[in-house]
């Protein structure tokens, strides 16, 4: 295990690592008690082994390794005389001056974590306020579309309005009470083919609150149907415009009633205005 002076330096590192057996491990204890230069080199080896044994990850040693490795040792020829023979101790490299080495280039890698920590907050925040200005755009944008949906409704409706009221085949009826004027009276423009209607009447005398004129139209064959109601203003005028009707009905007559607030789904008598429709609309 010696030299005849000193221990060498596997020797120590197996007795760091507790490769020796018992026997062993008692001779090498029992060398370095009286040996100041081996323990000095042993206290060096064990430092080193534990700064590598902090830098790794722990494993237990595999079943046969420690023969294989003292087997290796014995057997690999001896390249330098003992050290009992030579002249002067040969210059060594400790480790612990490869550990100073070490230490100033492992701040670089913290260096890079930290710039990476620094570059995810900044994408943190311009990703949030990308997001916040996709939101107020898309809100902006959804309350375009609603004023253009809005636009289209209005704009379909005026045009349908108009088609009404210029349509050469629409019927135009007068609704009077047949007395002196200024008498009640109401103007009607009806397209049977898109059921569309408008109404306009003048001179009506004013309700209770809790009755209102209703407007019919009066077709052909069958019963007639009710076809909006309407509270003249102070002047008395009031009109129905483009109600909801089935189309492709004919007209025989409109019709104007007095009915409760709320309307009725057949006239109550007496019909307060009529007014026969021409033939030959469509």
């Amino acid at each position: 295990m010696t030299d005849g002076r000193h221990i060498s330096e596997e020797e120590l590192a197996l007795h760091a690592m507790q490769a020796f057996t018992s026997e062993e491990s008692a001779a090498v204890r029992l060398h370095l008690a009286g040996c100041a230069e081996c323990r000095e080199q042993a206290a060096e080896i064990a430092g080193d082994l534990a700064l590598v044994a902090m830098s790794v990850e722990q494993h237990a040693v595999p079943e046969g390794a420690r023969q294989r490795f003292v087997d290796r040792i014995t057997a690999m020829p001896a390249s330098s005389p003992s050290r009992a023979e030579q002249p002067s101790p040969t210059p060594v490299i400790s480790i612990a001056r490869e550990k100073k080495a070490a230490r100033s280039w492992m701040w670089i890698p913290w260096t890079a974590v930290a710039a990476l920590l620094i570059l995810s907050a900044a994408l943190g925040v311009k990703i949030l306020f990308l997001s916040q200005q996709l939101d107020s755009e898309d809100a902006l944008l959804r309350g375009e579309e609603r004023l253009i949906q809005k636009q289209n409704a209005e704009n379909i409706r005026a045009r349908a309005l108009l088609d009404v009221l210029t349509a050469p085949t629409a019927q135009r009826v007068t609704l009077t009470t047949g007395k002196n004027p200024p008498a009640p009276s109401a103007r009607a423009v009806y397209l049977p083919s898109r059921g569309a209607l408008v109404m306009q009447a003048s001179n009506m005398q004013p309700l209770p609150p809790n009755k209102t004129y209703e407007l019919w139209v009066i077709p052909a064959t069958g019963a007639p149907i009710p076809a909006g109601l309407f509270q003249p203003d102070a002047s008395g005028s009031g009109s129905v415009v483009l109600p909801s009707i089935p189309q492709g009905v004919q007209a025989k007559a409109f019709g104007i009633t007095i009915e409760n607030a709320g309307g009725s789904n057949t006239p109550t008598l007496p019909i307060v205005l009529s007014g026969a429709a021409p033939v030959g609309g469509e």
